[in-house]
């Protein structure tokens, strides 16, 4: 019992030391945050709503309810949701079609399908939207925000349509009204100037500056601008949505457009969130689930859509927010101001709003976005989405942007290249065909084989991820056709989908996993080949691809490499070296002996030094060796091989009585069997260096000499040196770091 007791009071004391912690942390951390983010939040909703034709009072629940509902039931920590300018322009359409009242229950209705997609499971899925519509969309929604507040800046109001806001702008200008112009350049002027502000001014964030700048100097001018206008208090402009009379097409296609569009932005902005801080990651499908709960609850109240934010996240983050208290304390702060202090919003004119959504409006045009566009190949999409989304509609505009981007991506991804050679020297001909052969290759196929004399040699290249029936069947008829000319047709298959297995089933992308592992994988795993089989896969895969690497007159091989015979050795893998590179000598350990005793290992080296002047000299060992497990165990095996292992009783010696390399082996976890044979690389690099045919070739033209060790185990490789062991450094990646 008093262990229990003991306990008892350990766990109740651990428990008091988390919650003072977190208390300490939301102190330091995120009541700071929440002010700055409040600060920025408040003329943002209020400008929002003012763009939405929504009651300015609806801009302030819903901030307040994204910051205090969805905060607390999000699904990222740090991220602040509220009105958004992405929903701007649909919501202004809803209530120009259906009234404020029905767009309340168009919001709430919206939210309940938020809770169905989070409690599905799906919201990754909502990442699958092609970035540049997302872009573009925002990039519309941007132009449209901007082109209806030019109106009132100007003094009057918005129109319905993009196409009207533009054609009525001449005659807005001819009756410009003075003062609002000036409060909304005012705006305007702080907005774009206050980045170059000094940093500890900067600390304020600058629509508030320009808001209160512009609301003072509107009480000092003569005239009366219009100002924002709330009816009654805040619970006042509380109330039910209405049911719609009829229209419940359109509405429930209204109600899909928000949810989606909701959705997305709010995913969207918890993905860059989530790369701005190291805390908690962001569960997607509680966060739809609280975005959910958060429009159920403002369409509820009388409040515009709300949804994640990536300025104000970004601004939570960058202000030091680490949990949803800054979110929560956002909220309250917004909820404490417009309930006692809604007097002060009148004070603020239009005008300034208006100055205030025109650089938001802008700001959504992103440059970053149009050269990425443009980089990438799909500006052509990001045009034709912003424009459908200004002068169409949002939903049309974002669904015309998906099919653009989507078609491009098919004639991306089916794209294929069928090009023909004719040799200079031989009169053959070539035909290379690259990507995926689909049916929608056939028109270009058959007239690059159209183009083919016949009676010549042709090599065909198939280069393809897929072939489906009807480019095999043609490539096939067309192949018999020229056979019967008296040509030849031979097929090389470097792709990963094979001729052979198009009419065994239906055609499949080929992975490129299996063409490495077609060339790597060993015999044993597959029981029907062998040298001879090899060799034909060989001829039909690899063959047109080593000629052209191979000089038939001469060789100059960068090194000359002794290794070991074991077979689970390739020197030219474990190197990435090509045809011509190597010039390789193997043997039983890997061994140089240091007398002149073996004839064979004397001549490669007199004919790779001095004949073909090789820049390198390699020894390469490895793990496992079983010679140096004999000459460990001290078991005889055998009077040749004993004979030949002779040669290895220095490194031997030299292990025993603690080589460095040894004494790193170990170190490093490797046991007594490859600490020997890693000090047994250290030794052939020692007795090639005394070598007078190496020691002459070091000296005239710095010839160098390495030692490497390949670890079966991991498949990686070790560079040996007289004192150590170490991994091999990349000679490029140096080189570029100088340049």
């Amino acid at each position: 019992m008093p262990v229990d007791a003991d306990r008892a009071r350990q766990g109740a004391g651990s428990s008091k030391d988390i919650w003072a912690d977190r208390l300490h942390s939301i102190a330091r951390y995120d009541l700071p945050a929440s002010i700055v983010v409040f600060l920025v939040a408040l003329p943002l909703s209020l400008g929002i709503a003012l763009a939405s034709g929504a009651p300015i009072a609806a801009g302030l629940i819903a901030a307040a309810v994204g910051g205090i509902v969805v905060g607390l039931l999000g699904g990222s920590p740090v991220q602040i949701s509220g009105p958004a300018a992405g929903l701007t322009v649909i919501v202004a359409e809803s209530i120009h079609q259906f009234g404020w009242k029905t767009t309340c229950f168009i919001t709430a209705a919206a939210g309940v399908l938020q809770i169905l997609f989070g409690a599905s499971r799906i919201a990754r899925a909502a990442l699958a939207i092609a970035p540049v519509v997302v872009h573009a969309m925002l990039a519309g929604i941007g132009i449209t925000i901007a082109l209806q507040q030019v109106h009132v800046l100007l003094g009057g109001s918005s129109r319905s349509s993009a196409i009207s806001n533009i054609k009525e702008l001449p005659e807005q200008l001819m009756n410009l009204r003075g003062d609002d112009f000036l409060i909304g350049l005012i705006v305007i002027a702080i907005m774009l100037a206050w980045r170059f502000a000094p940093s500890r001014a900067r600390m304020i964030p600058g629509p508030l500056v320009a808001i209160l700048i512009a609301t003072l100097a509107s009480l000092a001018l003569p005239a009366n601008p219009a100002r924002v206008v709330i009816d009654g208090s805040l619970f006042s402009a509380i109330g039910l949505p209405q049911l719609p009379d009829g229209q419940w097409g359109p509405l429930v296609l209204t109600v899909i457009t928000v949810a989606l569009i909701a959705s997305v932005e709010s995913l969207l902005s918890a993905v860059a969130v989530d790369k701005m801080h190291s805390g908690p990651r962001t569960n997607f499908d509680r966060e739809l689930v609280g975005q959910g709960v958060g429009n159920v609850v403002s369409g509820l109240l009388g409040g515009v859509p709300v949804t994640g934010v990536i300025v104000r996240s970004a601004t939570n983050v960058q202000a030091g927010g680490r949990s949803r208290a800054s979110a929560v304390l956002h909220g309250v702060w917004i909820l404490i101001f417009a309930i006692a202090l809604v007097s002060v919003v009148q004070q603020i004119p239009k005008a300034a709003l208006a100055g205030l959504l025109i650089v938001v409006g802008i700001q959504l045009v992103k440059l970053a976005h149009i050269r990425l566009a443009r980089r990438t190949g799909d500006l052509a999409v990001y045009a034709i989405t912003a424009c459908g989304v200004v002068f169409l509609n949002l939903l049309e505009g974002v669904l015309i942007g998906l099919a653009l981007a989507f078609a491009l991506l098919l004639w991306r991804v089916v794209r294929v290249s069928v090009t023909t050679v004719q040799a200079v020297d031989s009169g053959n001909w070539r035909v290379y065909v690259d990507g995926t052969s689909t049916f929608l290759a056939l028109p270009k196929l058959t007239e690059k084989l159209a183009q083919i004399p016949p009676g010549v040699d042709v090599v065909v290249e198939l280069t393809v991820d897929f072939l489906d029936h009807a480019v095999y069947e043609a490539i096939e008829d067309w192949a018999r056709q020229h056979t019967v000319t008296s040509g030849t047709v031979e097929f090389v298959e470097l792709g990963t989908a094979r001729r052979a297995h198009v009419m065994t089933g239906p055609p499949r992308r080929g992975r490129l996993r299996s063409l490495i592992e077609e060339v790597l994988e060993p015999w044993r795993n597959r029981p029907n080949d062998g040298i001879s089989s090899g060799v034909a896969k060989y001829h039909d895969t690899h063959a047109h691809v080593v000629r052209p690497h191979l000089d038939e007159h001469r060789q100059d091989p960068d090194s000359l490499f002794v290794t070991c015979a074991d077979s689970r050795i390739v020197p030219n893998v474990i190197t990435n070296s090509g045809p011509g590179d190597l010039f390789t000598v193997r043997n039983v350990g890997n061994l140089v002996p240091d007398n002149g005793s073996d004839s064979s290992m004397e001549a490669a080296l007199a004919f790779a030094v001095d004949k073909l002047a090789v820049r390198n000299v390699v020894v390469c060992g490895h793990s496992g060796c079983g010679a140096m497990q004999a000459l460990l165990a001290g078991d005889s095996a055998g009077p040749s091989l004993d004979s030949w292992l002779d040669n290895a009783l220095p490194s031997v010696e030299r292990y025993l009585i603690g080589h460095p390399v040894g004494a790193a082996a170990a170190a490093a976890g490797y046991d007594e069997l490859n600490q020997l044979g890693m000090v047994n690389v250290a030794v052939q690099v020692e007795t090639l260096r005394r070598h007078p045919v190496v020691r002459r070739a070091i000296d005239e033209r710095g010839l160098a000499v390495h030692g490497l060790f390949f670890d079966i185990a991991t498949a990686r490789v070790l560079e040996i040196h007289p004192d150590g062991i170490a991994e091999p450094i990349d000679n490029r990646s140096a080189a570029e770091n100088s340049v």
